[in-house]
C-alpha cells in the first residue's frame, strides 16, 4: 500500500532549559493537503514546525520525508528536501521589487566584458509568469515590497517558497496581521497551492481559517499531541474543546490521538 504520507514526524522532543517546549509529538502531513496547526500561545506549533525547517534540533525523534528517513540539521538541509518556511516577520527586502525578493539567494545573472550583472529582465519575466500561475494578484514585479499592503507581502512570501521548487509549505501565523478582506484572499492562495498539488502546514490561532480551507487540524497542548480532527466532521466548538480540556474523557470517531 501507498504510504500517503509526504511527512511524518515521529516521537520529537525538545527542551530549553527547564522548559519541556516538546514532547514525543508525532506529526502526519498528507500529500496535497492542508494541515492547521493549532493551539495557545507556548503550545510548542512552531517549536515543532522550527524543527522540520531545521531551525531547531530535536533533542530526540525522527522525520521521514517520502517515507525515508532524514537528517535535517539546519534549513539549507530543508531546502534541499523541497520543505519551505514563510515566518510570520516574512524576512523580506522592503527595498526591492516583488521579482527580485522572489529569486533572493538565486539571482540570475549575465556577463558583459568579464563583469557579472544581475538578470533583472529575466527574473521579472519569470517572476510574473510564477505570479499568474499561482493567480496572485499584483500589479508589476517591479513593485516595490515597502509599497504593498500586509496580505501582498505575504503573497510575496509565499511564491518565494514556490520558487525554490519546495513541495511542503510551513506558513506561521500568515493572516495574524491581516483584515477580512485580505485574509481571505490569501486563503484562496492557500486553497490554490493546495490545488497545485503542495503539502501545507498552517501555524495558526485564527481557528475559522483552517475550518475554511483545510484538510484536518492537529491540536498541541502544553507541546504535547492531544489529537487529529477531521475539518469535515467537526466543528469549531470541537477544536476549542480539544485545545482547552486536551484529549481527556473524549470519544470522537474523527479524532486520532497522537
Amino acid at each position: 500500500m501507498k504510504n500517503d504520507y509526504i511527512v511524518e514526524m515521529k516521537g520529537v522532543s525538545k527542551r530549553f532549559g527547564s522548559v519541556q517546549a516538546l514532547k514525543k509529538v508525532d506529526l502526519e502531513l498528507r500529500r496535497g493537503e492542508v494541515l492547521g496547526l493549532v493551539g495557545d500561545n507556548a503550545a510548542g506549533k512552531s517549536t515543532l514546525m522550527k524543527v522540520l525547517y531545521g531551525a531547531v534540533i530535536p533533542d530526540e525523534g525522527e522525520i521521514l520525508i517520502e517515507a525515508q528517513r532524514v537528517i535535517i540539521r539546519n534549513p539549507r538541509d530543508a531546502q534541499a528536501l523541497g520543505i519551505a518556511m514563510c515566518y510570520q516577520d516574512l524576512a523580506l527586502f522592503h527595498n526591492l521589487d516583488v521579482a527580485l525578493n522572489v529569486f533572493s539567494g538565486r539571482e540570475y545573472t549575465r556577463r558583459l566584458l568579464r563583469l557579472s550583472f544581475l538578470n533583472k529582465k529575466r527574473m521579472h519575466d519569470e517572476a510574473a509568469e510564477l505570479l499568474d500561475g499561482l493567480k496572485i494578484n499584483i500589479s508589476s514585479p517591479k513593485l516595490l515590497v515597502e509599497k504593498m499592503s500586509g496580505g501582498q507581502r505575504q503573497m510575496v512570501a509565499a511564491a518565494r517558497a514556490i520558487g525554490f521548487q519546495a513541495q511542503i509549505l510551513i506558513m506561521d501565523e500568515p493572516t495574524a496581521a491581516l483584515g477580512v478582506k485580505e485574509a481571505n484572499t490569501l486563503l484562496k492562495l492557500i486553497a490554490e497551492l493546495r490545488n497545485q498539488g503542495i503539502s501545507i502546514i498552517l501555524i495558526t490561532q485564527r481557528i475559522p481559517d483552517v475550518l475554511a480551507i483545510g484538510d484536518r487540524a492537529m491540536v498541541l497542548k502544553a507541546g504535547e499531541r492531544q489529537g487529529v480532527l477531521e475539518v469535515d466532521k467537526c466543528t469549531l466548538e470541537d477544536v476549542v474543546n480539544l485545545i482547552i480540556k486536551g484529549r481527556a474523557d473524549r470519544e470522537i470517531d474523527y479524532l486520532s490521538f497522537g
